[in-house]
């Protein structure tokens, strides 16, 4: 009975798509040939929308109005798990988001959850761009997703309501909230804090009611989500370089057509390049307001001990994700 309400969403789902003049985000008519929604987590100001907008504006363009993207921003399709497993089905054409979620799908996405994996943004779009990111995306397929690539949600940094927090040890015993990663509830607990998690969109209120003393985010999602308003205190402890995936169902995409196909490949490609710019010098502005802030920022704690103290979850997570992946990694630390 499952497996046959499934196989009728999907047959509505294809429906739906190919429908011209399907009803848009907006309930206006479109004359569009597909209507195709778009999910994240994110406010409109964030760079997800941004490269979102940007994708919209290549597809529509490049394909001449048959394709219609309709986005939708600050979790109104869901949470990330929900918006994936949406893209399962192809109830949801599109999502960008971290990592974190898309391990319930595919393990082997754990690797770039391990603290301190990337030691600059440029080791890490090669490991990205390149061979591995392929290989760690190549089992979505079998779950009904497809990564178009990865965008990026930043460095991740940590804040918290109870103390100053420069080394290792002020960590310890600090209410952390964390996303349901395996890796980063290890990197929490390494630390000796106590990870809890806690869906993004109730956080605010979880930090606002000291539900939690703190979170670790990057600093759009805790400029733009107003998280300093909650917090006393930040660190910039650049333990995650978060990349974002960009899902698309693939009962989706094998709808398409060949020449539609290749206009979403090829628009995601740009829309990628695109995100990462605006990301990279939003997080400059970013900074810049939030010393701005009543938040008090520790811009430069000692980094040697929190990857000493973290080191414990690599030896937790080296046989699941590999040791040879973990080798290319630290290969390509250096062009």
């Amino acid at each position: 009975m499952k497996k046959l309400s499934v196989l009728i969403l999907m047959v509505l789902t294809v429906l739906f798509i190919s429908a011209g003049c399907s009803n848009t985000a907006a309930g206006k008519k479109s004359k569009a040939e597909y209507v195709l929604r778009l999910g994240h987590l994110q406010t409109e100001t964030h760079p997800y929308h941004k490269g979102a907008l940007k994708f919209k504006e290549l597809v529509e363009k490049k394909s001449n109005g048959r394709i219609q993207i309709d986005i939708f921003p600050s979790s109104q399709l869901g949470n990330g798990r929900d918006q994936i497993e949406g893209a399962q089905i192809g109830s949801i054409h599109f999502h960008i988001g971290s990592v974190a979620p898309v391990t319930n799908f595919a393990p082997q996405f754990n690797v770039l959850n391990l603290p301190y994996l990337f030691e600059s943004r440029e080791q890490a779009f090669r490991v990205l761009d390149g061979e591995i990111g392929q290989q760690i995306s190549a089992n979505l397929p079998n779950r009904g997703l497809m990564n178009l690539g990865y965008m990026e949600n930043g460095w991740r940094h940590m804040t918290n309501n109870v103390r100053t927090f420069k080394t290792a040890k002020d960590a310890a015993g600090l209410k952390i909230r964390v996303q349901e990663s395996p890796p980063y509830i290890s990197f929490v607990k390494a630390l000796g804090s106590t990870p809890v998690p806690v869906p993004f969109g109730e956080l605010y209120t979880a930090l606002e009611q000291h539900v939690v003393d703190g979170q670790e985010n990057p600093l759009a999602q805790i400029y733009l989500n107003k998280f300093h308003e909650v917090q006393k205190y930040l660190t910039l402890t650049y333990h995650n370089y978060d990349a974002a995936v960009f899902i698309m169902s693939k009962t989706t995409f094998d709808t398409l057509p060949k020449d539609l196909q290749k206009v979403i490949t090829e628009s995601s490609k740009e829309a990628i390049q695109y995100e990462r710019k605006v990301a990279l010098e939003d997080e400059k502005t970013l900074l810049d307001n939030l010393r701005k802030s009543d938040i008090e920022i520790e811009e430069h704690p000692d980094l040697d001990s929190l990857r000493e103290a973290v080191k414990p979850v690599y030896k937790e997570f080296q046989d699941s994700i590999g040791k040879d992946l973990l080798e290319k990694i630290e290969k390509l630390k250096q062009p």
